[in-house]
């Protein structure tokens, strides 16, 4: 699915869970592209759970169940990054707006579904997603991983503003404890709650991005030397081992992420 607008271009990968394959503004990629690391690129739905569940495994209801192990030990980021998901035909298509969908299968134990609904303006790609249960309660967990550029191809280097009240103690093998401490020092590749201020990755002369959400969790995992994520999510990782929201069945969770640019080339 391709979205145009004046100053930018969206595209989604259907064969590849959905995600934001590229995203090019001002002529200027800011996704890492195409890789063979199904985690590493674009910018991805998580979903029904993002980041970490420990040891791939949940109890609801008094059942237990075991998710594929896809981070040993771990299960990580969902089911439906590899899925394969269609456009939705609503009638009333336009260049600038799409949505597209899928189910939750095998291997996911609990079905419900999935849309992502995305309108890119010429400031700013609004995406939307939208987790349905079906006809079991399920807990849910929703978010994105993007993989923004941290060189441009003008060579300009990005510099992430972020700044939290509080970060999520980690365990010994990457799970938050449920506590919640003072922030350390970056770089990180840890759960934050409590923003300060609007996440922002400048690159100097050429653009800025200004990152919003409905969500009250941000994950920042920007130790990689070519690229920064600021991911999105409704809760930490591993909620599902903690105080899960589960959705009723029919019910719906619904998650908003935005991200807003301004052109830096003239200052």
């Amino acid at each position: 699915m391709q979205l145009q607008s004046e100053n930018a271009s969206a595209t989604f990968s259907l064969s590849a869970g959905g995600r934001l394959a590229s995203l090019v503004v001002f002529g200027n990629e800011l996704l890492i592209t195409a890789d063979s690391d199904h985690f590493g690129w674009g910018a991805f739905p998580m979903v029904p759970y993002a980041g970490r569940v420990a040891y791939g495994r949940f109890a609801l209801k008094g059942q237990r169940f075991q998710l594929p192990i896809t981070l040993d030990p771990h299960a990580i980021h969902g089911t439906a990054w590899n899925q394969q998901w269609a456009q939705v035909e609503d009638g009333a298509a336009l260049p600038s707006r799409g949505s597209i969908e899928t189910p939750l299968p095998h291997p996911w134990p609990l079905g419900g579904t999935v849309r992502q609904d995305a309108d890119l303006q010429d400031d700013r790609l609004r995406l939307t997603l939208t987790v349905t249960a079906g006809r079991q309660s399920m807990p849910v967990l929703a978010g994105w991983h993007p993989w923004f550029r941290r060189f441009l191809s003008t060579g300009a280097e990005g510099r992430l503003s972020f700044d939290a009240a509080k970060m999520y103690e980690l365990d010994g093998v990457g799970i938050p404890t449920g506590k919640l401490v003072a922030p350390t020092q970056g770089p990180w590749d840890d759960c934050f709650t409590e923003l300060k201020s609007k996440p922002a990755i400048r690159w100097p002369g050429v653009l800025e991005l200004t990152l919003e959400s409905s969500c009250t969790h941000w994950v920042v995992y920007d130790k990689p030397p070519h690229a920064i994520c600021v991911e999105p999510q409704t809760d930490a990782p591993d909620s599902f081992n903690r105080d899960a929201l589960v959705l009723e069945a029919g019910r719906t969770l619904e998650a908003t992420f935005t991200i807003r640019w301004v052109d830096l080339s003239d200052s």
